[in-house]
């Protein structure tokens, strides 16, 4: 539009110049003539001043001309510059994001193409679930924090040496931590275990026609030993169900093998069944017979020290037998085959 308007300025500018020298030519030739029909070229503009009017008009025509040819040029470019940026809209939204879309500083500056905005992240964990929720997994996490805790404690104050806690509370710590958490550190100890210990057992039997005999010593530990050795995968109960019982016995009774406590009476019930397993795998009773009562000994040896070490040891075995233990009508079911079962039924 600027270039159009100049254009028409400079139209209008070159006409009046060419109107008002046209004028004056105009007024020269109609003027006063002289004596021979002529103008006087000084004083009223002859033929000269209407040749300089004449080209004044010429030269003015065309540079009116130019300059509104300059205007609507200038104009026909804005016009093509505010097209060409309205038809450019569209194809940048078919451009890439990355491209750089050319901007006219004439048609306005567009703002560059700016990237979607982003989904937030999901949650997870526990944070992903409800406010209640949250709080009952906190609950339950402060739960098991403190009983791992109390356990911890617990089994720490059993394996330490003797304190003041343990004095004053070490029924509450047995209680917790016998039979499944015992723990037995023998092997970390500063003396460690350095003695064999043979469990053997024996038992009186009634036989089929009314008279009591007294089998052999049958040597647990030696049966175990045998089933162990050579076989890459022994079984648990071969390797530690008669050692953690003769510990258990041990441990809650007293030198004259009487029980300390309800613990040692469930020691004395657990040997009794492990005696009549074994005797009536090894067939002890014979055909009929029937087992009345079971006796245990012990037969300790200490191990030889190694020839550096310079310690001296006895060689003699140290044995502890106990007295004979009645075996009631349910255990001597539970140990029985099933020929002594059904005669027992019968």
């Amino acid at each position: 539009m600027a270039g159009r308007a100049d254009g028409w300025i400079g139209t209008e500018r070159g006409g009046m110049d060419a109107y008002d020298k046209g004028s004056g030519a105009r007024h020269g030739q109609d003027g006063p003539a002289g004596p021979d029909g002529e103008a006087d070229a000084p004083e009223t503009g002859g033929p000269a001043g209407a040749g300089e009017a004449t080209e004044s008009a010429g030269a003015g025509e065309p540079a009116g001309r130019a300059a509104a040819a300059e205007g609507a040029a200038g104009a026909s470019a804005a016009a093509g510059t505010a097209e060409g940026a309205v038809t450019t809209a569209p194809d940048e939204a078919d451009a890439p994001e990355d491209a750089a879309v050319p901007v006219s500083e004439e048609a306005g500056a567009v703002p560059p193409a700016q990237d979607p905005p982003q989904p937030p992240a999901p949650r997870t964990g526990v944070a992903a679930l409800s406010p209640r929720y949250q709080v009952g997994a906190v609950v339950a996490l402060a739960v098991v924090a403190v009983a791992v805790c109390a356990h911890i404690g617990l089994v720490f104050l059993h394996v330490a040496p003797s304190n003041t806690l343990t004095k004053q509370h070490g029924s509450v710590v047995d209680e917790w931590v016998f039979p499944e958490f015992e723990q037995n550190w023998k092997l970390f100890a500063p003396n460690p275990l350095q003695q064999n210990v043979s469990v053997q057992v024996r038992a009186e039997v009634s036989t089929a026609g009314g008279e009591i005999r007294t089998t052999g010593w049958y040597d647990l530990s030696a049966e175990d030993g045998r089933a162990i050795d050579g076989n890459p995968l022994p079984s648990h109960t071969q390797q530690n169900e008669l050692r953690r019982a003769w510990d258990f016995f041990v441990a809650s009774h007293d030198s004259d093998n009487r029980p300390v406590g309800l613990r040692g009476t469930l020691a004395e019930t657990y040997l009794r069944r492990i005696a009549l397993l074994r005797l009536d795998r090894e067939g002890a009773a014979g055909p009929g017979g029937v087992v009345e009562r079971v006796q245990y000994r012990s037969r300790t040896t200490n191990v030889e020290p190694p020839p550096w070490s310079g310690e001296k040891v006895s060689d003699r075995p140290t044995v502890r037998e106990l007295p004979w233990w009645s075996v009631a009508a349910e255990n001597r079911g539970a140990g029985a085959g099933p020929a002594e079962r059904e005669g027992s039924a019968a």
